[in-house]
């Protein structure tokens, strides 16, 4: 609800929540902020966020840069814009499961393959929790997955904060790594159709070994120094992957570790009646 007395929302919100007045002005009225959206996130998917300036999305709709600018008023503000629409359809999501921990788990892994799609989201400055009207709609989704359990309204939008963070940090770590090895093939690619003289590196152009997790530990750690690091190392349990475990099975065990502490808080609330808040143990 708008009060008389609310003060002005930041730049970007009063775009994305209708409270500004769309740009019309413009020999060419047919560009929309919805096709300036579009073409700035189908160049992110592409190419990564660093590709995605207000000149390249112009380019790409035949524009001048200046025409963006009499919808947009700045990057910061299309940032905000992809960001709403990276959630787009959050509205017809149902989540599903039997129990709050099934359908929360549901809503976490929904977040993560969101995510995925666009893992340009990895990059995106964040200073505050997302506030677009997609963003919300999706955290009103998990928190109805809590309905009907003995946590405070505060404790059910930690949860969700928590388990929000884990999938963009688990993410983030994931398409780094993605990106690093993408970035290490490209170019290793130039150097392989060098001549035989060429100054390609010590294997004359041939590619660089590429060390996984485990391969790294058994190369750099004894048995004397690191002998619990030394055990794992050589028990060929954790993969050999960039981070050691195979990242799907990783993720989710760390969702239903976090699942395991939340199932005790709802428990330790009911056993409380609902009156435990912050700092109880």
């Amino acid at each position: 609800m708008v009060s008389e007395k609310s003060p002005p929302l930041p730049p970007g919100l009063d775009l994305l929540w209708g409270r500004r007045e769309r740009g019309q002005r413009g020999p060419r009225p047919e560009l929309s902020v919805d096709a300036i959206v579009a073409t700035a996130t189908r160049i992110a998917d592409a190419e990564g966020l660093d590709a995605v300036s207000m000149a390249r999305v112009a380019k790409e709709l035949g524009y001048t840069t200046m025409s963006l600018y009499r919808h947009l008023a700045t990057k910061d503000e299309l940032l905000q814009m992809m960001w709403n629409a990276s959630a787009q359809g959050a509205e017809s999501l149902v989540i599903e499961g039997d129990g709050w921990r099934a359908r929360l788990r549901a809503w976490v892994i929904v977040q993560r393959q969101m995510i995925d799609r666009h893992p340009w989201i990895t990059q995106m400055p964040m200073a505050a929790p997302p506030l677009a009207p997609n963003s919300l709609t999706f955290v009103e989704k998990g928190l109805e997955t809590l309905d009907g359990t003995s946590l405070s309204d505060a404790d059910k939008l930690r949860v969700i904060g928590l388990l929000s963070s884990y999938a963009l940090s688990e993410a983030r770590m994931a398409h780094n790594a993605a990106r690093a090895a993408a970035q290490a093939r490209t170019a290793v690619a130039p150097c392989a159709g060098a001549g035989a003289d060429a100054e390609a590196g010590p294997a004359g152009g041939d590619a660089p070994p590429v060390w996984g997790f485990e391969a790294l530990l058994r190369e750099l750690v004894d048995e004397r120094t690191y002998p619990r690091l030394h055990r794992i190392a050589w028990a060929g349990e954790i993969g050999d992957g960039p981070a050691g475990f195979e990242e799907t099975e990783e993720f989710l065990f760390g969702v239903d570790r976090i699942l395991d502490g939340i199932a005790a808080l709802i428990d330790r609330t009911s056993a409380a009646g609902g009156t435990l808040g912050i700092g109880s143990s």
